[in-house]
């Protein structure tokens, strides 16, 4: 676990330096100090039984929030500046996104990724899926229950949760030449998560 620790705190490091706060090293320390505690608890023994989940970095994104919630930060001001600590990563996926977008079968892969990923956490009991509705040119789906924002709610920052909610988002807006997203709602902040993706058809 220390080397993920070290690995994570370089990530807040950058996300400090970003927001230019003072005593960078100081409170990487403390924000290691407190990841160290976290991947100790009960909690993240529980919440490390899902395979589809990627418990450590989960946490390592609450422990951030927790650190920057202390420092008097928004909500707004700690997605904001986490994500900007993510910039190599994000960036990374979105190159991908994009070069599945220039692909004619670009929404059938989206469909499929969508189906697998259903499959995956209800195997696994990750996500409560109360509908998943799957045709020719759409998918649709309600969530009344997911573990991400499980976590983040006991630690007392569901709305935290928003950060890996919008990763969705985030990835079908460079997906755009042959899907729709539309986001209704999202658990962070509602009972719950409900989406479409549409097969965008080219007029002739």
């Amino acid at each position: 676990m220390e080397k993920t620790i070290r690995k994570y705190g370089k990530v807040y490091r950058k996300a400090l330096a970003f927001r230019n706060i003072q005593n960078v090293e100081e409170k990487t320390a403390a924000y290691q100090s407190r990841l160290r505690e976290m991947y100790a608890s009960d909690s993240f023994k529980a919440h490390s039984v899902y395979p589809t989940v990627n418990t450590a970095h989960v946490y390592a994104v609450i422990a951030m929030c927790l650190e920057l919630k202390d420092l008097g930060l928004s909500d707004g001001e700690i997605i904001g500046t986490i994500n900007h600590g993510f910039t190599r990563r994000r960036n990374f996926f979105r190159r991908i996104i994009r070069v599945i977008d220039l692909l004619p079968n670009s929404f059938s892969i989206a469909k499929k990724w969508n189906i697998s990923d259903h499959d995956r956490r209800v195997r696994d009991g990750s996500i409560t899926y109360d509908r998943f509705d799957v045709g020719e040119d759409r998918i649709e789906y309600r969530i009344s229950r997911c573990v991400y924002v499980e976590m983040f709610e006991a630690w007392g920052i569901r709305s935290l949760c928003k950060i890996f909610c919008m990763t969705d988002t985030t990835s079908y807006e460079n997906l755009h030449r042959h899907v729709t997203f539309i986001r209704h709602s999202d658990l962070s902040d509602g009972d719950t998560c409900h989406d479409e993706i549409i097969r965008r058809r080219r007029k002739p």
